[in-house]
């Protein structure tokens, strides 16, 4: 065997070293890429926008916003317990008297009464359905001519269902979030009349029809509002992803169905376009295009996001558990200026406090640093945000009419994740469409107090439910 010369030596010295170089690029980029993929995995409801239901069984402890109370679980002293109280004036009295003396065996028939205790069942009597019959007499004159009586609104053809019944229907279909099968169902064994999928329909489409000046009074209370909240909400419909989007004060509420999430369907909505007061959203760049309202962010959303951030960062530092991270910095400062504004609601945080905490979140975007690969793209762009955005995120401190969070939004379209688990998908848009406006109409009249049965059976009477002039 014939030994290399010194130039093959040094030609396959280069090779190797070329290839090492080519190794080492290809194993730098495969950490990269299983950085990124561990931190999907890492992805839960606690760090993200990704809702609890989808954490799985091994999810992670919920962390929450709110400092630990030093009271003992169950009712506190003084708390008035919700224990059913006897009613005065039964519907029905039973005595049971003793049969005789259980001392010597006599009649106790002529016996003093000497005491009474009261016993009381509470229970709902067989259901049966009241049917009033509305004869429309003709009669015919002595002239020849033949008159009708009128026929009553309520009564406009052989067979028809009166208000109450039709709020009972709407209740069980969009308050109680049943399919309109099981809703007919529903009606039909607990009344003992048949009901089919299509009257369930019917008096649903009747109903959301006479909310036109109910909504349009809405729509003009929440655009003079001077705080709104707004999300959206994907909504399956068609087997498409469509939209239900929602605006909302404390006192009333208008969700809106659309194909389309963004500014498209704002203007459709009607309530940001000209809108002057706060808009409180998310980061979602669409709201920021009507330049005529001030822009509230959500600290909840940041504060996700923020931790994925802290999570990644510890993920990826094992060999110095406890090592200081930028998000970690600027999460402790939100949540400073958090309790702060919580402490005393009624009045701005002490100028001192939002300078001192403003300067620690300032400081920490400037010492940041960022992974490699996708996942240090998005931290970094987290940060840019967090920069550009500093005063739409901080203004719950020097202003105590806009909320820390955006979570009234998010708690006014929950109701649709739920309808969407119990019922499945939308199956036509006018039915979606429907489904906004009259939740829109039960949510606004449950802030003012108003039972949903009694403000379906106002709505089914055509004369719905309106909010007061103020």
């Amino acid at each position: 065997m014939t030994q290399p010369t010194y130039a093959e030596l040094v030609e396959l010295i280069v090779e190797m070293r070329t290839e090492l170089n080519i190794l080492r690029a290809e194993n730098a980029a495969l950490k990269v890429r299983v950085a990124d993929l561990e931190a999907r995995l890492r992805t839960n409801s606690q760090n993200s926008s990704k809702p609890p239901s989808a954490d799985g069984p091994g999810k992670a402890k919920t962390r929450s916003l709110r400092t630990p109370s030093t009271r003992k679980p169950g009712g506190q002293d003084g708390h008035r317990g919700q224990t059913s109280a006897q009613v005065a004036d039964p519907d029905v009295v039973i005595r049971h008297e003793p049969s005789c003396c259980t001392g010597c065996g006599s009649d106790l028939a002529d016996a003093t009464e000497v005491g009474c205790s009261r016993r009381q069942v509470f229970d709902i009597p067989p259901i049966k359905v009241h049917v009033t019959e509305h004869q429309i007499i003709s009669r015919r004159c002595h002239c020849g001519k033949t008159s009708t009586g009128d026929t009553p609104a309520q009564a406009g053809g052989p067979v028809q269902y009166g208000p109450v019944m039709c709020a009972v229907v709407i209740y069980l279909f969009m308050g109680q979030f049943l399919s309109k099968k099981r809703t007919a169902q529903a009606i039909s064994e607990l009344f003992g009349i048949p009901v089919s999928d299509g009257t369930v329909a019917a008096v649903t489409s009747r109903a959301a029809g006479d909310l036109g000046e109910f909504l349009a009074q809405v729509t003009a209370r929440l655009k003079s509002s001077p705080v709104v909240h707004f999300d959206e909400t994907g909504l399956r419909c068609e087997g498409r992803n469509h939209w239900l989007h929602s605006a909302s004060t404390p006192a009333f509420t208008r969700l809106f169905f659309h194909r389309r999430r963004g500014t498209e369907a704002m203007a459709k909505m009607n309530i940001l376009p000209g809108f002057t007061g706060t808009a409180v959203h998310d980061a979602w760049a669409p709201y920021d295009t009507y330049t005529a309202a001030r822009h509230a962010l959500c600290n909840a959303h940041l504060l996700r996001e923020l931790q994925a951030v802290t999570d990644h960062h510890h993920a990826s530092n094992t060999d110095l558990p406890g090592a200081w991270c930028w998000a970690q910095q600027v999460r402790d400062a939100l949540l400073t200026l958090h309790k702060a504004a919580a402490a005393h609601p009624d009045t701005p945080v002490d100028q001192a406090v939002i300078a001192a905490e403003t300067v620690k979140i300032r400081h920490a975007l400037l010492a940041a640093t960022h992974p490699d690969g996708a996942i240090g793209r998005k931290h970094r762009a987290l940060a840019r945000r967090i920069h550009r955005r500093e005063v739409d995120y901080l203004k719950f401190a020097s202003d105590p009419a806009i909320p820390f969070t955006n979570n009234p939004a998010e708690q006014e379209i929950r109701m649709t994740k739920i309808r969407q688990k119990i019922s499945g998908t939308m199956r036509t848009e006018k039915g979606a469409g429907h489904f906004a406006d009259l939740r829109s109409y039960l949510q606004t009249t449950a802030k003012h107090g108003v039972p949903a049965l009694a403000a379906l059976t106002q709505l089914t009477s055509r004369n719905p439910w309106l909010p007061a002039h103020t």
